[in-house]
């Protein structure tokens, strides 16, 4: 909670709340693809960012500017890969869609790909940070040295959180759904599809979920604290149904991927299941081409959300 406070830190959320504006070229669709943030800074160098925009780039979409991450880091990619996968411009696939991406991340909430570098002309925060704060089984996400710490050491390099802890995970993780509501309620307009593009059981995902879809998605609506319960509130609480961020993969999906892959790779499903949790390169599993198969069609209008029968309802009703 106290990072809320650095001035960086909350000089950006001043911004990205109420300054910041998207510029994107007029498109028949335009849409708003959230990724989750990585250990890995800056996000684009990340194994789940590389694979996700090199099949972007492999299904035909191409950045629109000239905006890479520094030449020092596009030298030390993996000549696998394209350069442009380091490029951090909107996409646009030159039959009507343009894809501009964005970062859920924690403290920060919000972080627009164009803005990874560089932030009013100086080092963007979200170029070099850690926040484990949220990461309970890490085992080291704890502050001792505070006099409110209830947390108890469980080996010299492993914590157990206490009440306390629990309480401002409640309190950080509806902060950072409020803001990223705001930051959609407020720029949606900009786009005919809102998409997030993160891993189930992670936190990311239950930062945009509303209560009513968390059972769905097997994710929790609360955490237990002082024998109460503290409800775990997401973007989509906030957000007009109509204007809700549509969280995918789904859990089907994520089940239809394991078969897949165990089927590529011809192993056995439990075999498979393992590879998937590791994302077949220490990555998430939405690196993983079985899953990103998902991401491609959806992008494609395979299926829609309701904001984009929304807008398309519009646009034919002006049509007519």
């Amino acid at each position: 909670m106290e990072a809320l406070k650095h001035p960086r830190i909350s000089e950006w959320l001043d911004y990205i709340q109420n300054d910041y504006e998207p510029e994107l070229p007029e498109a028949e669709h335009r849409i708003l693809l959230f990724m989750p943030c990585t250990k890995t800074k800056p996000y684009p160098f990340s194994s789940e960012h590389i694979a996700i925009n090199q099949r972007l780039l492999d299904e035909g979409f191409s950045p629109l500017h000239r905006a890479y991450l520094p030449q020092e880091l596009q030298a030390r990619l993996d000549p696998r890969f394209s350069p442009e996968v380091l490029n951090l411009s909107p996409l646009a696939d030159g039959r009507g869609t343009v894809v501009h991406r964005m970062v859920i991340s924690e403290p920060m909430a919000v972080v627009p790909y164009e803005h990874i570098v560089t932030f009013r002309g100086k080092p963007s925060p979200a170029i070099a940070y850690d926040d484990p704060g949220l990461f309970e089984n890490r085992g080291n996400a704890v502050s001792p040295w505070r006099a409110d710490s209830t947390a108890t050491r469980m080996s010299a390099m492993r914590w157990k959180w206490g009440d306390e802890e629990r309480r401002h995970y409640v309190v950080m993780h509806n902060e950072m759904a409020r803001i990223l509501a705001n930051v959609v309620a407020r720029i949606g307009r900009h786009y005919t599809d809102v998409i997030s593009w993160v891993a189930p059981g992670l936190t990311h995902r239950s930062f945009v979920l509303a209560r009513s879809e968390r059972a769905a998605h097997n994710v929790a609506t609360s955490r237990m604290v002082e024998a109460k319960r503290l409800e775990l509130v997401g973007a989509n609480d906030h957000l007009p149904a109509e204007h809700r961020i549509e969280c995918l993969p789904l859990p089907d999906h994520c089940k239809h991927a394991i078969k897949r892959l165990s089927r590529r790779l011809r192993i056995d499903v439990p075999k498979a299941t393992a590879i998937y949790a590791r994302g077949g390169s220490n990555a998430t599993p939405l690196a993983l081409p079985e899953l990103l198969d998902v991401l491609v069609k959806r992008l494609a209008g395979d299926y829609v959300g309701e904001r984009r029968k929304a807008h398309d309802g519009i646009a034919t009703e002006n049509r007519g």
